[in-house]
This record gives C-alpha cells, sequence and structure tokens, in this order.
C-alpha cells in the first residue's frame, strides 16, 4: 500500500496542478473528482421528431464509446502503466477488448463469489479505506475518436454506464477526472479537452478494488471492468440541465396533477407540453428560468403495474433546438395506517429481488436479456422487484415503466463484511459521505420513473447514524415515496417493516399485532436455493389473511452464476471453488437462488411460485353442481382480456372439455360462474381443470398465455384395497406359486414364466424374472431406503450429517422364512435389527402365481431413544436401463414434493426417465412425484411393472443413482452436467419423503407437519407385472 501510494505521488508531481494525485481511490472522503452532477435519465434529441421515435442510438447528439478498445491488464496495482494516456504511448503490443466487457470473462483474471465478506479475504485484513494492491488487478483502456462537425459550438459530455470500481479519466493526454460507484454512471464534461475536427485520444484506468469496494459487497459475483453502454452526447449551451417530475391523484384519485422541477444551465422559457397515451396533447405549460410547473389533468389513464399507462412529458427550451422527452405515469403512492396504498389500493407485492447480470455478460445485461426478464415475471405473476442491491442499467427502469412492474429502487451501499456491529461503516461519521452521496444519487438519476414505488437505502449494511442522515436526505429530495431499509427494524428510518426470511408463523405473529403502524413487506424470503419453495404455500395463506401483510420479494429471480468450461471440458453453470485454487470457496453454490436459472430456464419451483401468486382464484360454491365463486384478485384489471377453459377428468383422463370467454368480476370482486361439466358417476376420481388466458396480446404478455391453473376435486379418490390373490381360470386347477428352499445362497419362489429370489444373507428381492424380461438389475436388489441426496437447503440444515444414521443404516438379518399361506400364496419374511437407529424392520413378501408381489415394509422404532428424523421411508429398485418410460396417475407434470404441490396437477402422465431429471446447478434430489395412484415402469416393448400402494404413495425413476447425487459430508464442487449417467434406471418407491422448506438455507427445517419425524412406519405396495403399456 504504501508503494504504491508513493509511487501514485511521485508519478503526479511530473504532471502539476489539477492533475489526479492517484489517492483519490483509498480515499472515502473523495469518492469524485469534476465528475458531472447527477441527473434525471434521459437524453436531449435533436428535435421533436427525434423525442417522439425516443432512441437515442438515432438521434445526431449520440455517438457511440461501445466497440474494439486497445486494452491492457497486470494483476497488481503496482505494475499499471502510469502514462499509458499520453498521446505518444505505443500501445501496438496491447490486447483489444469490446466495450461493455468484464475482464473475468474474457480472460482477464478469474471470476469470485464470496457472501458474505470482501473478496480480499485471507490475504488482507478489511481497513477501510485501505485496500490492497496486491492481486488488485488495473485494466487500462485507449481508442481515438472524431467529433462530428455539426457538434460545433456544444458542450460534450462522456457517459460511462457502470465502472467496476472505479475510473480514472483522461483526454488527449490531461486529466479529465475521477468516479466511483461501480452501478451508476459516471459522467464527464469532455469540452475543455477535445479538439475540433482531428481524432482525440481517450483514455480511461479501471482498479477491481477502491474505498468504494467497501460498500459493494453484495452477495454477488465479482467482477470488474465495463459492464454498461458507453457514449458521448452533445448538449446546447443554454440548456435544460434537470427535469423532475411528479405525478399525483387528486379528488379521490380521480384526476392527476403534474408538478414538474426545472434546472437550466442559462436561461430562457421552457416549454412543456404533456401528450395522452395515444399521442393526444392534453395540456401544456411554460417556466421561466429554473422553477416548476403544475399541470392539470382531468381523469388520466392511471399508472400501475397492471395498468402501466404511459403519458409523455416533452420538454422544449425556447430558441433552442433540443426537446426531452419523459415518460409520466400517473399513481400515488401513500402510507395510510398500517398499509402502503397504490392510487388508493393495499396491494400485493409478489416480488422477487433480482440481480442484473448475464452468464455471458456477467454484469452486462442486454435490452433482449432484459425484455426476456420482464416477460418471464409477468408469466409468473410476478409484479415487483427488488432492484439487489443497487441501481440498475437506466433501461430497466423504462422496462418497469412501460411493462408495469412494481419497484423498490435501491442504492448501492452493502458494507456486510464489516457486519452489523461496531465496526460496521453505518455508525462512523468519516464515512457518512457515501452513505449520503450514494443514496442522493440513486434518487436522482431515478426519480422520474412511475414504476419506483419505494427508495431503499442500502442492504445489510448494519445501521447507524449514517443511515438516519441518509433516510434525511432522500426524504428531503422525495417526499412522494416511502423509503424503506431493512437493517432499520421497526425504527423512524424505515417506512415498511422489511425484514429478511421471516417465517409464516413469524408474519402472522405480526398480521395479529394492533400495536404497529408501518406494513410488512419482506425484502427478502423464500429462499429459493436448488430445489426448494416447499411451503411456499403458506406464505401467501398468512399474506392473504392480514391487511399489514402485503407481501414480499423471493430472494431470488436469477441464478446467477456463469457458463463455463468444467474440467471435464462440458459446459457448466460455475460457482465458488470452480475458478482457482486460491480464492474463497466456502459459499460455493450459494450464489444460485433462483427462480430461473442464469439461461433463464424456469427452475422447477418456478412454477410454484406462479401458481401461488395468481390472481384468479375459483371455489366449488357448496350444494350445488357447476357453479363456482370467482374471486379477482387483481386491483386496478377486469377479467375481459380472460378466457378460461376446462377440462374434466375421470380417473386422470380427459373425459370432457369447453371454454367460458365472458368472465366477469370487478376487481377485488367476487361473482358466481357456471361451468357446465355435466354429470359424474358416484366411480373413481373426478377432477376439473381450469386455465386462465389471455384473449389477446396484454403488453409483453402474448396472447392465449396461461396465467392462472387450479384443480378442483369432484369426487375424491378412493385407495382400492389392495389385495393379491393366485389368478384363476375357469374349469382350471389354480396352479401356485412354489418355493425353493433347498438353495445355498437364495431362496427361489416360481410360477409360470416367473422367477423370484432373495438373497440368504441379506434378505433382499435380488432377482424378479417375467416372461424372460428381468424387472431387477444383474448384481441389484430391492431393498429399504431412507435416504435422499440432500438439496441445498438440506446441506444449510447440516442434515447431511445429522440425518447421517439413515445412509446406510446396518441391518442385521434376524431371520428368513418361506412359507404357503392358506390360500397358497408364496410368503417370504425377513426381520432385520437396526442397532444404529435403534429399530427393527419387517420385511414381508407375498407373491402369487402372476409373479405379482404385495411388499409390506415396517418400521418398529424405540420410544424415546435419540435417533434423528430421516429424509424418506421406502424401496429402491435398480432396472435396467432400458427401462425408461413412465406411465403414471399423480401429480404432474413437473417434479412435486409434499410442500410443493401446488403447481402439479393430479393426471395420467407418460414420460421418459430422461425427462424426470433436472439440472440444478449442483446435484441434488430431483425428479419426486407424490400422490401417485399407479406408477407403470416399462421398457422398450411395453413390458415392465405397476406399482400401487394402500394409499397415495411417492415414487421416482432417474438414470441416476442417489449416490451419484450425493456429495458426502460436505459440499464440493460438482454440477449435474458432469455426473455421468447410470447404465441404471433408479426407480424408488416411497411412502412418503420429507419436504423442502423454503425459509431460508442456513439451517431452517421444512414445516413439522413434512417432515419423517422418528418413530413407526408401515408402507404397502403392490408389483404386478405388466405388458403391452402403450407409451407415447
Amino acid at each position: 500500500m504504501k508503494k504504491a501510494v508513493l509511487l501514485g505521488l511521485a508519478f503526479a508531481a511530473t504532471l502539476g496542478a489539477g492533475a489526479q494525485t492517484f489517492t483519490e481511490w483509498h480515499d472515502q472522503k473523495v469518492n469524485e473528482v469534476n465528475r458531472a452532477p447527477m441527473h434525471s435519465a434521459y437524453f436531449a434529441y435533436e428535435s421533436k421528431k427525434a423525442a417522439e421515435a425516443g432512441v437515442k442510438e438515432n438521434s445526431s447528439n449520440f455517438m457511440t464509446l461501445n466497440g474494439p478498445w486497445k486494452f491492457n491488464w497486470v494483476k497488481d496495482y503496482t505494475s499499471r502503466p502510469t502514462d499509458f494516456f499520453t498521446k505518444n504511448f505505443n500501445d501496438k503490443g496491447w490486447d483489444t477488448l469490446e466495450v461493455p466487457a468484464i475482464w473475468e470473462l474474457n480472460g482477464y483474471g478469474d471470476p469470485l463469489y464470496i457472501n458474505p465478506g470482501y473478496p480480499w479475504n485471507y490475504q488482507f485484513e478489511s481497513d477501510p479505506p485501505k485496500v490492497p494492491t496486491e492481486n488488485n488487478h488495473v485494466g487500462s483502456y485507449r481508442r481515438t475518436f472524431v467529433i462530428p462537425a455539426d457538434w460545433k459550438g456544444k458542450d460534450i459530455i462522456a457517459h460511462f454506464g457502470a465502472v467496476s470500481s472505479n475510473m480514472y479519466l483522461w483526454v488527449n493526454g490531461r486529466y479529465v477526472g475521477y468516479g466511483e460507484d461501480s452501478k451508476l454512471e459516471q459522467e464527464f464534461d469532455l469540452t475543455p479537452y477535445l479538439v475540433p475536427g482531428k481524432e482525440n485520444l481517450i483514455a480511461f484506468q479501471v482498479m477491481r478494488w477502491s474505498d468504494g469496494t467497501y460498500f459493494e459487497d453484495q452477495d454477488f459475483m465479482r467482477y470488474s471492468g465495463v459492464g454498461r453502454d458507453c457514449y458521448l452526447y452533445a448538449r446546447d449551451k443554454n440548456r435544460v440541465e434537470d427535469i423532475r417530475v411528479v405525478p399525483d391523484l387528486v379528488n379521490d384519485y380521480r384526476d392527476g396533477r403534474l408538478t414538474v422541477d426545472i434546472k437550466l444551465k442559462g436561461n430562457g422559457i421552457t416549454d412543456l407540453r404533456l401528450y395522452d397515451p395515444q399521442g393526444k396533447e392534453v395540456t401544456h405549460t411554460t417556466v421561466k428560468g429554473s422553477g416548476k410547473a403544475v399541470m392539470e389533468v382531468a381523469a388520466p389513464e392511471k399508472w400501475t403495474a397492471e395498468t402501466p399507462s404511459l403519458y409523455r412529458l416533452e420538454a422544449t427550451l425556447a430558441g433552442g433546438h433540443e426537446t426531452i422527452p419523459v415518460a409520466v405515469g400517473f399513481r400515488k403512492i401513500e402510507l395510510k395506517g398500517d398499509q402502503v396504498l397504490v392510487n388508493g389500493k393495499p396491494v400485493l407485492f409478489k416480488g422477487a429481488d433480482r440481480h442484473e447480470l448475464d452468464p455471458d455478460g456477467g454484469y452486462y445485461v442486454s435490452r433482449e436479456r432484459m425484455l426476456q426478464d420482464i416477460k418471464i415475471m409477468k408469466e409468473l405473476n410476478l409484479n415487483a422487484v427488488r432492484t439487489c442491491h443497487y441501481p440498475d442499467a437506466n433501461e430497466w427502469y423504462d422496462l418497469c415503466d412501460r411493462y408495469g412492474i412494481y419497484v423498490v429502487a435501491e442504492a448501492n451501499i452493502e458494507s456486510h463484511g464489516m457486519g452489523y456491529g461496531e465496526k460496521s461503516l453505518a455508525k462512523f461519521p468519516e464515512f457518512e459521505k457515501p452513505h449520503i452521496e450514494r443514496n442522493e444519487r440513486n434518487v436522482a438519476r431515478n426519480y422520474n420513473h412511475p414504476s419506483i414505488i419505494f427508495w431503499s437505502l442500502g442492504n445489510e449494511a448494519g445501521d447507524g447514524v449514517n443511515f438516519v442522515t441518509a433516510y434525511k436526505a432522500v426524504k428531503a429530495m422525495d417526499q412522494s415515496r416511502p423509503v424503506q431499509y431493512e437493517r432499520a427494524g421497526y425504527s423512524d428510518h424505515t417506512d415498511i417493516y422489511c425484514p429478511m426470511y421471516v417465517s409464516p408463523k413469524g408474519m402472522e405473529d405480526y398480521g395479529k399485532r394492533t400495536d404497529r403502524t408501518k406494513p410488512m413487506i419482506q425484502c427478502e424470503y423464500a429462499h429459493a436455493m436448488g430445489n426448494s419453495e416447499g411451503g411456499f404455500k403458506e406464505y401467501w395463506d398468512v399474506i392473504r389473511k392480514y391487511p399489514n401483510l402485503q407481501g414480499g420479494f423471493i430472494w431470488d429471480f436469477v441464478d446467477q452464476s456463469p457458463r463455463w468450461k468444467g474440467k471435464s471440458g462440458k459446459e457448466i453453470f460455475a460457482y465458488a471453488g470452480d475458478f482457482n485454487e486460491y480464492d474463497p470457496r466456502h459459499d460455493y453454490n450459494f450464489c444460485n437462488n433462483g427462480l430461473v436459472n442464469p439461461d433463464r430456464r424456469l427452475n422447477p419451483h418456478a412454477h410454484e411460485a406462479k401458481r401461488v401468486m395468481q390472481n384468479v382464484w375459483l371455489t366449488p360454491v357448496e350444494g350445488t353442481e357447476g357453479q363456482f365463486d370467482l374471486y379477482n384478485e387483481y386491483f386496478f384489471s377486469d377479467l375481459d382480456n380472460r378466457v378460461l377453459e376446462w377440462t374434466l377428468l375421470h380417473d386422470g383422463q380427459p373425459v370432457r372439455s369447453g371454454v367460458i370467454d365472458n368472465l366477469k368480476a370487478a376487481p377485488q370482486q367476487h361473482a358466481r360462474i357456471t361451468i357446465p361439466y355435466g354429470k359424474v358417476t358416484d366411480q373413481g376420481e373426478w377432477l376439473l381443470n381450469t386455465a386462465v388466458k389471455t384473449k389477446d396480446s396484454e403488453g409483453i404478455i402474448d396472447a392465449g398465455t396461461v396465467l392462472d391453473r387450479q384443480q378442483t376435486v369432484i369426487r375424491p379418490y378412493e385407495a382400492p384395497e389392495l389385495t393379491i390373490a393366485n389368478r384363476t381360470l375357469a374349469n382350471t386347477p389354480v396352479t401356485q406359486p412354489t418355493i425353493k428352499d433347498n438353495l445355498r445362497t437364495v431362496i427361489v419362489v416360481e410360477a409360470p414364466g416367473v422367477r423370484i429370489d432373495f438373497n440368504r444373507q441379506t434378505g433382499f428381492m435380488t432377482r424378479y424374472d417375467v416372461d424372460g424380461t428381468e424387472m431387477i438389475l444383474d448384481g441389484s436388489c430391492l431393498k429399504p431406503n431412507f435416504w435422499r441426496a440432500p438439496t441445498d437447503n438440506d446441506f444449510g440444515a447440516n442434515l447431511q450429517n445429522r440425518y447421517r444414521a439413515w445412509l446406510n443404516p446396518e441391518m442385521k438379518l434376524k431371520s428368513l422364512t418361506a412359507d404357503k399361506n392358506s390360500d397358497g400364496l408364496a410368503v417370504i419374511k425377513a426381520l432385520y435389527d437396526m442397532p444404529s437407529v435403534q429399530s427393527t424392520l419387517e420385511m414381508t413378501y407375498t407373491v402369487n402365481n402372476e409373479g405379482a408381489v404385495l411388499v409390506n415394509e415396517h418400521l418398529t422404532a424405540t420410544p424415546g431413544a435419540k435417533v434423528s428424523d430421516l429424509f424418506r421411508f421406502g424401496m429402491q429398485m435398480q432396472m435396467p436401463e432400458n427401462f425408461d418410460h413412465i406411465v403414471y396417475y399423480g401429480r404432474g407434470p413437473i417434479e412435486n414434493y409434499i410442500d410443493r404441490t401446488q403447481a402439479a396437477d393430479l393426471g395420467v402422465y407418460d414420460q421418459t426417465v430422461d425427462e424426470q431429471f433436472y439440472p440444478y446447478i449442483r446435484p441434488q434430489e430431483t425428479g419426486t412425484k407424490t400422490d401417485i395412484r399407479y406408477w407403470k415402469q416399462v421398457n422398450h416393448a411395453g413390458r415392465g411393472l405397476e406399482f400401487q400402494a394402500a394409499e397415495p404413495f411417492s415414487a421416482s425413476a432417474l438414470h441416476y443413482t442417489v449416490e451419484s447425487l450425493d456429495e458426502g459430508t460436505h459440499k464440493v464442487n460438482r454440477h449435474s452436467e458432469e455426473v455421468e449417467k447410470s447404465p441404471l434406471t433408479n426407480l424408488l418407491i416411497d411412502k412418503r419423503q420429507m419436504g423442502l422448506g423454503c425459509i431460508d438455507s442456513w439451517g431452517a427445517m421444512p414445516y413439522d407437519n413434512y417432515l419423517m419425524k422418528y418413530g413407526d412406519y408401515d408402507f404397502t405396495f403392490k408389483m404386478t407385472p405388466v405388458s403391452h403399456v402403450v407409451k407415447r
């Protein structure tokens, strides 16, 4: 550090007054030098016509700096070039790098993931504002450009959209300025440094770490470089410098009022014209000099996430050529009692936290990717997003304005690595400036977006006087929106009570309180890591019950991992520990908690979130046939653009269907509809599926998109009595199975075309042949199973160790008997002592003359024994690989678990074994289906086994063993793409498997009713040979 500082000072001395000192990057009191003040996000076009088109890239006032730059990268700060910005510097040996681009995704250094803690952990002791010079990578950029001739006489501004972690800027060898805050644009007036009509040299230098890094300790991939678009733009000398709009609703939310605040550079009269969503001018006024104007609009179309109607304000300074368009949404955000209201309504925020990441671009997220994210959010019934934990690209807010997403706009502050205690930077006055500045810049830049409903002061940065001051600063700038901060708890410097990871019970406790006057909206909840979101319905049962609970933001929207080449050569999504051997790896895949994976494929649990948060609900009216209560949970939209399609199922198969296209229910209102599904019999299970679709396209949502689904039980399932008997033929003696009990290694049960072996050493079924088809893989068996490949939530609760007694519990065979019962059936009984779990297990196999087997698995636990709970109770059978097809009647088509069933409807499904495996970024339990009535596992010829149980059961079949998906006692760097398939079909038949949970991924358990408590269990199922099973 000392060496680096001395080098910087010595070099600065050679440049004279006004030069950079190279102390700025480790001085918390200096966060910018000569940087232009932050203004609201707008672009000044050269004409009204260009402003109406609204594409700045096509404006004559715009020139891109995106594209190839000469680039030099060094590992350590002390090795950086110190004269590269001079005109005569020879850069022929330098590389070429695109801007924007992330260094680590282009071969310069390695990605790094850590949470919480600073990226220099284990090599440097945090001591703000000091940061290390070693491994503090530095990138240096150079390129030339020529100013357009028609920019003569104008001011020319450089815009760098986002640079991590800081930047020094030079033009034509002269120092221009310095800036920090890697998630807001750095703008500099280049006019005094440029030579018109000639080639100009622009150069900048970026450090991986600076003192600003202490405020950017977010839980995400740590990258460096240029993460957003860069460009030059020209402005008139006399101009509108800033414009802020405050829309409001008055007269009982009927009429609109728009306050426009103009700040001029120079003087003049600004003409303001407001156009409605159809382009018709509705009002106009003028402002003389810098000042305010109020524009009244009678009964405007209102902006909400459901109805994102946008007006267009155009500001033109008289005598000038510039027109500035500003999108305006008439809406009102207010706190009343213990609720937050949007346009007078206590809306429910169905939100997700979203990091601004792309698997290929890193911090650079294209417009196409943003549009994809918006569309997915709308299709998943998400109506809100929290920009975690920093301001996003301007275009993201534009799209949220346009398509309707409520936004919690967060400042770029997270000093998590300093903890929440006495070392928290929130408590030290010398760090007040970054807290204030980052919040003020966030508000100033994003002020005009109607989608922004709350400001957030930051995330996980402790609490103290600096946040109290920041709250006051934000309130002084904007009284029209609430301000929140999670670490403030219920203090006065947060308007919203916005905790993290409170359980449904904790939320209910808050909901019942009458002494609280703030709404509770969790800023993070339902941690969606790996195979998760079990129990998500319980959150929304509580939220919908109490008025002061208004939703929350799922952590989080998208898995963060970059696309990477694994050690095997296969493409993977990489996480901590995959990139090198020296950076911290202990957080492993904690960066992957998304509803969608990095390339935006929906993770299975995304469907559960969609179903639980949907907005149209049907409830059968008691005492009627076909009449339903229709509830419209939208707050501002009727159902005119919805059509309901229904299908009646009998024993899982569709028998009738129809369409209702005149759904009439006002927002937040109930209506009664009739679904004419007709008569049903008193035999079998009858179910009604409903799907509510869009009739026409709706913003970004396509016509025909299903937004709401339900399944209603018309006649419930009655499990058939599970019996077994020998088959009889008329006038033919009954053939009975035979038992060979005189062989040394096995007991054999035979019937015509059937042979079943039981191993004398283990008691397990090791052979099951029917008409020449081997059902059990050679060398394998049918055996009890109590284990699953631990999920990320399991690892978080240390269940891979706490439950370890059930992985391969010792099973001492105490007795093995073979007999015929009075019905002529072969009965094999095996009794086991299981000392490691203080239990006994009795297995009974009853075989008939066709090879059907009735299996009873009975566990007797020791009352009061100190034995852990178990993952599951059932059996495992490894079948030959070609048993790769499943026809089943149960929940589907996606995987589901006892606490994640809402999005999985009952029906008959025809699937392959390959379709059962979902490649979670880290391999873990996957593929289970629940509430199964029957399960047929068959080969290419349609031959195999059908499974039924005394009650609905769960099952899965994979071309992977449990062991191949299990990482052991602690996590290691493994990826689903690199797990080799096993040449078998691993079939698991369970009475029950424990739930997944989602409260958090670092200790919370699934709710008690979804656990498999230590105790007695009994499971009876029947295996029946089948043939000629019709497959798709």
